[in-house]
């Protein structure tokens, strides 16, 4: 334990001397100031939240009508998703090739996906934008 040694006319003269000291301390140990760190924080979210998630709804429709998407398609779903935040769309329907998601844009979750075969007499609802990639 350290021993105080200074004469101090207050607790918050203690407080100030040696809590804020330690706190300066570990800032300056880590190289980096609270700014900084915020940013990095910030970043790292954003790259998470914009990661494509898929419902379970989804999933069993992409399964049950044998869908596959290639990289090359994913990327291009995440695009028109990406493009479909810019506009400020919530829900969207996004078509790469042939196939059709509906994507909810703010929570970044793909809700449904229909292929050609399916999509005929497909009427969408419930949308308020549409990308073509």
């Amino acid at each position: 334990m350290t021993k105080i040694s200074n004469q101090f006319a207050s607790i918050e003269q203690v407080a100030d001397q040696y809590l804020n000291q330690r706190s300066t301390d570990a800032a300056k140990s880590q190289g980096m100031s609270f700014e900084e760190i915020l940013k990095q924080k910030q970043t790292q979210e954003a790259a998470e939240s914009q990661e494509l998630k898929f419902s379970k709804h989804a999933t069993m429709r992409l399964a049950d009508r044998n869908i596959r998407l290639s990289e090359e398609q994913s990327e291009r779903l995440e695009s028109g998703v990406l493009r479909a935040r810019e506009k400020g769309i919530q829900e969207s329907l996004v078509i790469v090739d042939s196939l059709a998601f509906i994507v909810n844009v703010p929570n970044q979750t793909v809700v449904t996906a229909i292929d050609q075969s399916g999509a005929d007499d497909a009427v969408f609802t419930n949308i308020d934008g549409a990308v073509i990639i």
